[in-house]
């Protein structure tokens, strides 16, 4: 960690926070210290704002072709430090080195696809249909912008919300999440060192996010917020970006629905439930939470997950042979066993798992509840843990039903063999993502997002841009 930047970086420098605060940033394998970071308060949120705005008219002028390159650069350079990256993300983060590389990976894709995204904004041309004006239409960066990550994808949701922002000619002030601040400050370094200039990224890592982020939404410079957190959190960050018209994305949380039909194929049913569940060992607003199976398959469904489940090892990331690292902390493995122990209360059956492990770090079991009364609180709770629930249905009306029966609708996935079935329920799932008999549905070049409460606008794909970049229209008269 003595390489890993613990400062602000604003204005393209590094600096502590002006009251010379820091905070601890904590290994949930041991409950150990790892490093204190700066963490800042409201004057580094306005010296930040400076430097975003005083950027911002000479970063939106920069030719596409340069945003790309400087992106690109980013990009190789992500990639040749993936063991180092990934070593520091398990460290602060938890999952193990072979999801850490993983991520990595993910995260570089992001500046490779912006990259290639930066010179390809189009606007356009015609005539009007009273034939009196020309009409011209040219994208524009939207301006000065807030982007606010979470702890579970320390490094993907960093690129996946700075790439696009560069491309379209955007500044920015990153706020990551206080547990996971180390990898978003490495990012930084990156970008300076492939040629970003000062003040188009500023960093400020702090456990005072009311303080911070704030009066940047209510003061009027800052253009746009790209949030992706829990829904409480988006729901005050939308009130507060009310007052300026702060024009936001939101990525918020999820219920995820994981139905599979009698003639769904077992062996890829099993397959696609271990990646739904366990990625990021479960930590992720995409993992599956309640499993819908059809009666005549829940049995042998819950039989070979929980074999599965049970075989994964758990352990400190960075320990070979580990599938399954610590939850984030202790808040949220107390969160998890509440809710396991609601369901059993109400009559759940524990599979497998269930019990919280003795000793140091933040670790709970892979787990498999079955039998699952419907009014158990992880039915509409966002587990974020390595809990599989499984229910039962036998018609199809009924399983979309309860599916849709949730404020989220982010992601479902649907196992079948029937195409038609596929298509049908797929059109008919409240939900902005569907994996059709896979469990992973994350990819830079798709556009990822939700309806209802899961959140507003789209990361990723081509779509991720239009995030960033506003039309102006203009009206040139025909002679």
């Amino acid at each position: 960690m003595t390489d890993t930047p613990t400062q602000l970086f604003i204005g393209g420098s590094w600096s502590d926070a002006a009251d010379g605060a820091t905070m601890p940033v904590d290994d949930p394998a041991t409950g150990e210290i790892l490093a204190h970071v700066a963490d800042a308060g409201a004057k580094d949120a306005q010296r930040a704002e400076e430097a975003a705005v005083q950027a911002q008219e000479e970063w939106a002028r920069a030719a596409p072709r340069v945003r790309s390159e400087i992106l690109r650069r980013a990009y190789e350079i992500v990639i040749e430090r993936t063991d180092e990256l990934a070593h520091l993300m398990t460290a602060e983060m938890g999952k193990p080195l072979a999801e850490a590389r993983g991520e990595v990976a993910y995260a570089a894709e992001f500046f490779r696809w912006f990259s290639e995204e930066a010179v390809r904004i189009e606007g356009g041309h015609g005539v009007l249909p009273d034939g009196r004006n020309r009409m011209l239409l040219s994208r524009r960066p939207v301006g000065p912008c807030l982007l606010i990550t979470p702890w579970n994808f320390p490094l993907a949701m960093g690129t996946r919300k700075i790439g696009p922002a560069i491309a379209a000619g955007c500044t920015m002030i990153l706020k990551p999440a206080p547990q996971t601040p180390l990898s978003s400050l490495a990012l930084a370094a990156i970008l300076k060192e492939a040629g970003l200039p000062d003040g188009v990224l500023n960093v400020v890592t702090t456990s005072r996010a009311g303080e911070v982020c704030e009066p940047l939404l209510r003061g009027g410079r800052i253009r746009k917020l790209s949030f992706t957190g829990s829904t409480n959190v988006g729901r005050l960050l939308l009130a507060q970006s009310a007052e300026a018209v702060v024009r936001t994305s939101m990525e918020l949380g999820g219920n995820a629905p994981f139905i599979v039909f009698e003639d769904a194929d077992l062996d890829k049913a099993v397959d696609g439930a271990m990646v739904a569940k366990m990625r990021n060992m479960g930590e992720a607003c995409t993992a599956a939470n309640r499993f819908f199976v059809h009666s005549s398959l829940a049995e042998e469904f819950g039989r070979r997950l929980a074999e599965r489940m049970g075989a994964l090892v758990v352990g400190p990331g960075t320990r070979d042979g580990v599938d399954v690292g610590p939850l984030i902390d202790r808040a949220g493995r107390a969160k998890v066993e509440e809710l396991v122990a609601d369901a059993v209360e109400r009559g759940a059956r524990v599979l497998v798992g269930g019990r919280t492990p003795e000793g140091p770090g933040c670790f709970y079991p892979p787990t498999v509840l079955t039998d699952v009364a419907s009014d158990s609180r992880l039915m509409d709770t966002e587990i974020f843990g390595p809990v599989a629930a499984i229910l039962t249905f036998d018609d199809e009306d009924e399983v979309i039903r309860r599916a849709n029966d949730t404020p989220w609708g982010l992601v479902g996935y649907v196992f079948t063999e029937g195409l038609d079935r596929a298509l049908r329920v797929s059109e008919r799932l409240e939900v902005g993502m569907v994996g059709v008999n896979t469990g992973l549905v994350s990819n830079p070049a798709a556009p990822f997002g939700g309806v209802k409460q899961s959140g507003l606008g789209r990361e990723g794909g081509r779509v991720g841009l239009d995030e960033f970049l506003e039309y102006q229209y203009l009206a040139v008269p025909v002679r």
